[in-house]
């Protein structure tokens, strides 16, 4: 979230796409109720389902699934065309009137620089054009027909409101009201909140999904204000942290890059990601990325890391592809791994095609299973009928269970979607042989590593060097960790303003990451978390909720990073002058010696009005970005592209590019696509109030209250198939099926998409052979194995399926 969830009060409008806030996160919804009654803000829904959330909605528009680029490209056309954008602010704080790279072009579905062999782009038109400075070349008054907006303008008038219609399904008319909705919140006074979830993360053109509305809250001035931005509602205590701290293949803690084969040296590497200014005067934070880098190589290695060995740079793996879970399941698949480590996944239940993910597993040595609970993955060489038809003599994967505390028998801080690090207290005492997962890990490296000291082997130098500074090296405390994560100075930092004084003293604690340094005198475990544990206590466990703005922003209670701002980009809340654009959203202002207010200004303190520096500082442009440069996998603006298995067999926008052409696929799980003519309809799959994810079906009271597997299906499809509300129905993709009872519902309508009706299916993740809710069968079984191009996300929301009635 670039605000947070208290803010969604501000709002004046709120637009739930992508999600279903009522639902699947009940308690944070209050706020947009709240939004409701405080400022009498209108809530729109646009989701293939009407859902709960769309029953308080006060207007509901229906789109089919996975086509969401196509309706938001069509408002960004609608508010081009009709000149109902924040134009002041889309000319001040984004690149519109920066000029493209001339031999950049979009044609037929492709943008400059494909390679069909590879399935990938040579990026290197997707640029602005530059002076002789190297800066780039901007033309305010917007008449170059290279300008950005310009561009933007041409790449989006094929979404006219007919083609909308012809492409989501949505009727002309709940469209344009929409558009109006939002056009209404491009005036300074006005916000509007995008709330989002699942729902547009997983599909193979997700964060595309994302991009096309940030770039309509840019448009709308949206970006950094009080009740605006860009929120993505986390769907678990703490996944925000997990990204934070770098748990995906290509990622370092604090969202750092893990090098890869094409960076052998350190010198390499920085030079790849140290950002250089694509303006005059312009402050980009990534200038301070070796700063960050080698902080993190002496929170890693300690005293080890010098640099003489470039701060341990050659023990870092280098990555030759990325190993996320599709890539690794396939390697699997083929027989290339021996184990897997499953710490806090249920891959049977949460991968794509559970019938390969099965297989996969049954060609390992071991598998090792970190969980509170009995998974489904840990017992998958177990036949359960037809929820799990396997042969379990053939099977020689060696299965070791290691149970674990769950998150309210630790101490520790989860990170919330809104970037808050709150620290929690255990409420109870983990059950007979489960430790914490902390414990587990360091048992496992004490182990190796005193194996490795015995006998030597492959990269031992890099093991054996690892610092494990903590008091009982087997059993690391939370608090120590989150004090490495904050990072410490490891020499006194003196203060360049002032000689004599310093801003640290050796082995204090890190107030805030602009203390790091590049000498390796600094070290930390994540940048982004310095200042959540000070030489003044533990920030996130803070919990004073005062707030005499009125708008939300706390900042005492808990903490949020980066350095305790709620709002991000909240510089451009502000004209260029440094006068809040509405003053009762007033979250900084510049007092005429610096930027003061109810948040941490996100901007330098003493940057004067007037100057170069935009508000984006974690741009090289200082501008928020209507055109991506080389930062999306598939292009700089975002395009339709049909799910890899569509109703309509075809893409009327460009027919010979269908979908996402540079979307992650297997060669052999190309083949597993389903064609529309024998999986008629789409389906997508969601979230229940009563359950949460795979857990609550061990929990009985969640079982009588959500007992079996069911599957939506319209009132018109269940006619038209002889099926009648509560029968036993047959759901099966070219991978496979599962078996449920059907309901029948209005929630659910067929939509007039492509020229033909498009009947939606909706079916519910929760269920599977263990727990104590009745047996039921992995929703994944009929996902297909394909992943977004940046993330590799898998496309759980868009596939193809047949019903037919048991």
């Amino acid at each position: 979230m670039t605000n947070h969830w208290v803010d969604i009060k501000n709002a004046n409008l709120i637009v739930v796409m992508g999600g279903n806030a009522a639902e699947a996160h009940p308690v944070g919804f209050r706020w947009a109720i709240e939004a409701k009654t405080r400022n009498k803000a209108k809530l729109i829904v646009i989701d293939p389902r009407f859902t709960r959330t769309a029953s308080v909605a006060d207007y509901y528009a229906p789109i089919r699934t996975g086509t969401d680029i196509a309706f938001l490209s069509g408002v960004i056309r609608y508010l081009l065309q009709t000149g109902k954008y924040n134009k002041e602010y889309t000319l001040a704080y984004t690149n519109a009137a920066l000029l493209v790279n001339p031999d950049f072009k979009f044609d037929d579905g492709l943008f400059s620089g494909y390679n069909a062999d590879k399935h990938s782009y040579d990026k290197s038109t997707w640029t602005y054009q530059l002076d002789d400075k190297g800066m780039a070349k901007r033309d305010d008054s917007l008449s170059d027909p290279r300008c950005v907006i310009n561009l933007m303008r041409d790449h989006v008038a094929r979404y006219t409101p007919e083609m909308v219609e012809t492409l989501c399904g949505t009727p002309k008319d709940a469209f344009l009201k929409v558009c109006e909705y939002l056009a209404e919140t491009g005036a300074h006074d006005k916000t509007t909140s995008f709330l989002y979830a699942l729902g547009w993360t997983q599909h193979s053109i997700g964060s595309q999904n994302i991009r096309t509305m940030a770039m309509i809250q840019l448009l709308l001035g949206n970006m950094g204000m009080a009740g605006g931005g860009v929120n993505a509602l986390r769907g678990h205590s703490n996944i925000q942290g997990l990204t934070d701290i770098g748990l995906l293949s290509t990622s370092l803690p604090g969202y750092l890059n893990m090098p890869s084969e094409k960076e052998p040296t350190l010198e390499a590497y920085l030079a790849k990601y140290t950002s250089k200014p694509l303006a005059d005067g312009q402050m980009n934070y990534w200038q301070n990325y070796p700063k960050f880098f080698i902080s993190l190589m002496k929170a890693m290695w300690g005293d080890k890391a010098t640099a003489d060995n470039q701060w341990g740079y050659d023990w870092l793996p280098k990555w030759d592809k990325s190993y996320d879970v599709l890539q690794y399941f396939e390697l699997m698949h083929q027989g290339k791994i021996n184990g897997y480590f499953c710490q806090g996944f249920n891959p049977v239940l949460a991968f794509p095609d559970k019938n390969k993910v099965v297989s996969s597993l049954s060609k390992l040595k071991y598998l090792v299973i970190m969980d509170p609970l009995a998974t489904d993955t840990s017992t998958f060489w177990k036949n359960h009928g037809e929820q799990n038809d396997v042969k379990t003599a053939e099977i020689q994967t060696e299965v070791f269970r290691l149970p674990t505390t769950c998150f309210a028998e630790e101490d520790g801080a989860v990170v919330n979607s809104g970037r808050w690090l709150q620290w929690h207290w255990k409420g109870a005492d983990a059950p007979g042989e489960a430790i914490t997962d902390a414990e587990i890990l360091a048992g496992i490296f004490t182990r190796l590593k005193a194996q490795y000291a015995k006998d030597g082997g492959k990269n031992a130098e890099a093991i054996m060097s690892l610092s494990w500074a903590y008091g009982n090296p087997h059993e690391p405390k939370p608090e120590e960790l989150a004090k490495e994560l904050n990072g410490k100075a490891l020499a006194d930092i003196p203060d360049p303003k002032n000689p004599g004084q310093f801003l640290a003293r050796k082995g204090e604690l890190l107030s805030g990451f602009a203390l790091m340094q590049a000498d390796g005198s600094t070290a930390s475990g994540c940048w982004i978390f310095a200042g959540s544990w000070t030489q003044a206590g533990n920030q996130m466990a803070r919990r004073d909720n005062s707030d005499p703005s009125g708008l939300g922003n706390t900042l005492g209670w808990a903490w949020a990073w980066p350095a305790n701002r709620r709002v991000l980009y909240n510089r451009a809340s502000c004209k260029p002058d440094g006068t809040p654009w509405d003053k009762k959203r007033t979250l900084i202002k510049w007092n005429g010696e610096k930027w003061v207010g109810v948040d941490v200004p996100d901007f330098k303190a003493d940057e004067p009005p007037g100057s170069a520096m935009g508000p984006f500082i974690m741009q090289a442009e200082g501008l928020g970005r209507l055109f991506a440069l080389d930062k999306m996998a598939e292009g700089p603006f975002p395009e339709h592209y049909e799910p890899f298995e569509t109703p309509l067999g075809t893409n009327p926008l460009h027919p010979k590019v269908v979908s996402n052409p540079a979307a992650r696929v297997f060669a052999a799980d190309r083949e597993q696509m389903g064609k529309h003519d024998a999986f008629p309809y789409a389906a997508t799959t969601y979230r229940l109030t009563e359950h949460f994810h795979g857990w609550t079906k061990h929990a009985r009271l969640n079982a009588i209250a959500q007992p079996e597997q069911f599957v939506e299906i319209g009132e018109a499809l269940a006619k038209e198939k002889g099926i009648a509300h509560g029968d036993t129905v047959k759901v099966s993709s070219k991978r496979g099926y599962i078996k449920a009872k059907a309901v029948v519902t209005k929630r659910i309508r067929a939509l007039q998409s492509g020229g033909k009706t498009v009947h939606q299916v909706g079916i519910p993740i929760h269920w599977g052979y263990e727990g104590v809710a009745k047996k039921g069968f992995s929703a994944n079984t009929l996902t297909p194995f394909v992943g977004d191009a940046n993330t590799q996300t898998p496309e759980f929301k868009s596939f193809l399926v047949n019903v037919e009635k048991v």
